[in-house]
């Protein structure tokens, strides 16, 4: 693979990752989400989950495909980092607050999804080695 196709591979993972910074950056009166139990938890989840997407997404293909389990464990890895600093920038935004709970759901999710993605990823679909007959 060459360069330029490598760079581009980790367009969706800033895309992601300054998706969430936008919306860290919103002061509590700005961000309305309907009071259901757990939305804020799902929410988190969900958004981590893409960011792993996209994590793995970047993570150059023949890495992947030799080592998933250390490929999904440092996606998971970066996405809590990733959390770790959102939750701090989040401490300084008026109406915001810094959460473990949030951290939580973040971790959760992307281990959910990298989880998903070892079960039935490209290191799962590999076809069986078949004894001669």
């Amino acid at each position: 693979m060459n360069t330029v196709a490598r760079s581009i591979r980790i367009v969706p993972v800033t895309l992601v990752m300054g998706t969430i910074f936008f919306l860290s950056h919103q002061p509590g009166t700005e961000l309305q989400l309907p009071h259901l139990p757990g939305l804020d938890k799902l929410a988190h989840g969900l958004i981590y989950a893409g960011l792993a997407a996209a994590g793995l997404y970047g993570v150059p293909e023949q890495f992947r495909r030799a080592r998933p389990k250390t490929a999904g464990a440092l996606v998971v890895f970066f996405c809590l980092l990733y959390g770790i600093t959102d939750e701090y920038h989040q401490s300084f935004i008026p109406g915001r607050v810094a959460s473990l709970g949030d951290l939580a759901a973040d971790a959760a999710g992307a281990a959910f999804l990298v989880g998903l993605w070892l079960r039935n990823g490209p290191a799962a679909s590999a076809p069986p080695d078949f004894p001669d007959q």
